[in-house]
């Protein structure tokens, strides 16, 4: 589950938040990779090491690394629906494996064993998992620093719950904000029919009101309509973006600014994971700059 770090930081462990996507390793005679849902992954990633070990499972994330050595969602898409990558894509786009908790060990079950000692078995393997540090340092700015998403807190006596989302994992994400130019909206689906689904997002750079995205969350039902009713009269026909934007939209004149808050800022000038936070009357269009 998502939120902040927890009051008594001395009852967790910290671990870096990898943006990735959740792989177990079976290890059992052969070697299985598969999703958090049962989804065969073994062909689709041939770099997962066998570690030389029997009689295991692990738990872990699959991450793209860039060039600083950072996590790369947009790296990764390029692979995650791949079933057979062709080698060109396995030099181009190679992915690593980030363990972080051990399962199954030697014929046993380890889901009730405390964390802290799970990851203890799990270090003892020698397998290269990034370590977890005390709750009460300062990861979380480390990793605001290094351009990284966050941390996950864990209680260090908490057990293995596989597929349940349970309070004694807390995802805490790096947020930052800025301010965005609305180009225009999408229209809404089931209980937002008829009305904002989500906004356009741009900014300006030298070839003009360039899109990063767009933002459906962090509004309430009384926002949607006061924005619905301030952009309706802005409507125009054509997109002001300079760039494509997917999907049939509405467009309207880049007169409102808003402010959201976001974890990163893709390659591709796309901003990761926005919430809306309201509007910036006090700013115009032509400041909102890259």
């Amino acid at each position: 589950m998502a939120g902040d770090l927890p009051a008594e930081r001395e009852l967790y462990g910290l671990e870096v938040k990898w943006d990735g996507i959740r792989a177990l390793i079976h290890l059992d005679g052969g070697m299985r990779v598969s999703g958090r849902h049962g989804a065969e992954y073994t062909r689709r990633y041939p770099e997962i090491s066998s570690y030389g070990l029997r009689d295991v499972i692990i738990d872990g994330e699959v991450v793209a690394l860039d060039r600083r050595g950072l996590p790369s969602f947009e790296r990764l898409q390029r692979r995650m629906h791949l079933t057979d990558p062709e080698p060109r894509m396995l030099e181009l786009y190679p992915v690593t494996y980030m363990p972080f908790d051990l399962l199954y060990l030697d014929g046993r079950a380890l889901f009730d064993l405390p964390y802290r000692d799970r990851r203890a078995l799990l270090d003892e393997l020698d397998i290269g998992a990034p370590p977890y540090f005390p709750g009460d340092s300062d990861l979380l700015s480390a990793t605001h620093e290094q351009g990284l998403e966050g941390v996950v807190a864990k209680r260090l006596d908490s057990p293995y719950r596989p597929g349940v989302r349970t309070p004694w994992w807390v995802k805490v994400k790096n947020l930052s904000t800025r301010e965005v130019v609305v180009g225009g909206w999408k229209p809404g689906k089931r209980r937002r029919a008829g009305g904002i689904g989500s906004l356009l997002m741009g900014v300006f750079t030298e070839r003009g009101l360039t899109y990063v995205g767009h933002v459906g969350t962090g509004f309430t039902e009384a926002t949607l309509d006061e924005l619905f009713a301030m952009l309706r009269p802005l409507e125009i026909a054509r997109s002001p973006f300079v760039n494509p934007v997917p999907w049939r939209n509405h467009w309207v004149r880049p007169d409102l600014v808003g402010e959201v808050a976001y974890t990163m800022v893709t390659d591709e000038i796309r901003l990761r994971h926005p919430v809306w936070r309201g509007l910036r009357p006090d700013k115009i269009p032509a400041e909102v700059l890259l």
